[in-house]
Parts: structure tokens; sequence; C-alpha cells
């Protein structure tokens, strides 16, 4: 199956739908619309969430929501426009913390987390692929919002714009980790813990200690402070205070000594989320 990529529709009609006019569809000419764009990118987003975007059809969609395929058309001209929306949506109803005042660290843990909660609500976003993000009023605000986190910091634009980019990049790369674990999980019906322990005799024998020393030994030992191959909670909280560390460098300048943010030092940055 071909990816599924924002931006691959028709750009005007696109930016368009995104920034249409409070209003205006009810100005159109012909019968009385039955819908709306907004309803229909929230059912779509609602067969996203719940199913993933290979549940998501232009069919299934007009059957959900009462009409025919024809009729949807009116609304979007296609799917690849309509994911667009969608992702818009999704960006601008996400919760936005107000960070002012808050050390920069702070501020970027923030960001991060917000970016780890979209993934989690809306799971598709982290494997659509986004090098085109819909300039839309979601997409912008979402922007807007998140370089405040490095605003005052001495940065030139660029930089900032980099910052941001490095901790989305690391957010994003996580959350579509932790998204195919439980894919693997649910697909196989076994959990990582169960999966060991099924072939731990088999891996007995064939894992030699004395030809892979530090695999056998550094694996086994995060095997069992995870209790599986992998731990999304772990991986984040570890990655992000290596991404601030990173940033303090930038920041600060070399001499920085890094202290990790509230939340980010091995527990839940969003607290007790």
């Amino acid at each position: 199956m071909a990816k599924e990529r924002s931006s691959s529709g028709d750009p005007a009609r696109t930016l368009e739908l995104l920034w249409r006019e409070p209003g205006s569809e009810g100005a159109r000419r012909g019968p009385r619309q039955v819908l709306s764009v907004d309803a229909v990118v929230l059912a779509a987003v609602g067969v996203a969430d719940a199913g993933g975007l290979e549940a998501l059809t232009m069919r299934g969609l007009a059957r959900r929501l009462g009409v025919t395929p024809m009729t949807l058309y009116t609304y979007v001209p296609g799917k690849a426009e309509l994911l667009d929306l969608m992702l818009d949506a999704v960006y601008l109803r996400m919760p936005r913390t107000d960070h002012a005042g808050q050390p920069w660290r702070d501020r970027v843990a923030a960001v991060a987390s917000e970016n780890r909660e979209l993934y989690r609500r809306h799971p598709w976003v982290a494997v659509l692929g986004v090098s085109r993000p819909p300039l839309g009023p979601g997409t912008m605000a979402k922007y807007e919002h998140e370089l405040t986190a490095f605003d005052g910091l001495g940065l030139d634009d660029v930089s900032m714009d980099a910052a941001l980019t490095f901790v989305l990049g690391f957010v994003h790369s996580v959350a579509r980790t932790a998204i195919e674990a439980e894919d693997t999980d649910r697909d196989s019906a076994l959990s990582d813990a169960q999966w060991w322990a099924v072939n731990a005799p088999l891996l007995d024998r064939v894992l030699d200690p004395g030809r892979y020393p530090l695999a056998t030994r550094v694996g086994s030992a995060a095997g069992q402070a995870h209790q599986g191959v992998y731990d999304a909670e772990h991986a984040y909280a570890f990655g992000l205070r290596r991404v601030l560390d990173g940033l303090a460098r930038l920041v600060e300048g070399p001499g920085a000594s890094g202290s990790t943010p509230p939340g980010a030092s091995g527990s839940d940055p969003r607290g007790d989320a």
C-alpha cells in the first residue's frame, strides 16, 4: 500500500478550503447543503483515530455520513485534500501550554509533551508523511506557539526553526516506534514479555555469550529493566534529556551544565497523565 502523504492534492483547492471564511459554505448555489466541510473532516478524523488511515476511504466516509460519494465530493475534492484538512484540524485543536515566564527547558519539554499527546490521540498523524505540511490556520497556530519556546534565547531565526525541527523529529521518532510496537503486540497477540517467554529456550541455545558478549550482556540487562525489547516511556524520557542537553550547548554555550526540567527525569513529562 502506498504511503499516505500530505500536500499531494490540488494545492490551490486545499488552501481555499483550509482558509475558507466562516459561513462561506452557506453561500453556495444549488440544493441546500446537508453537511459542512467541518463535519466531513471531523468524521474522517474519527474514522482514522479508530482504524488508522487504511480504514479511511471516501466511499466508507460517505456511507458513515449518510450521503453518496458524489455528494461528499462537493465538500472535498478527494482524499488527498481531505488528509490536509484533517491534519490541520487536529493541529488547530491540540492543547497548548501557557509557558510564559518558564525556563526555556520547561518550555521545550512542554512542546515535546504536547506533540507526544497529539500522536497518542491521533496515531495516524505519526504515520502520515508530512514533508510539506498544509499551511492552514492549525499549522500556523501550532508553529507560532512552538516557536515561543525558543524566543528570546538569542538564537537567529534559522536556528530557532532548526531547534524546533530537532525536537519535533525526536518526538515523532519515539511516537512512531511506540505505535509500531503496539501494532506488533496486537498483531501477534503476544506482549513482549510473552514473546520472550515462548522463545527463551531457543534463544538460550543460539545466542552464545562467548560470541556476542556485549550484545547478550547489555540486551539482557535492558530486557530485564524494561520487561521487553522496548519501553516507550524510558525511550522518551531518556531521549528528551539528551535533546535538552544538546540544545543547552546552543542556547547557553559549550560550558552549559544541563539541568533537567520537571518531568524529564525518567517519568512522563505530562505529570500524572
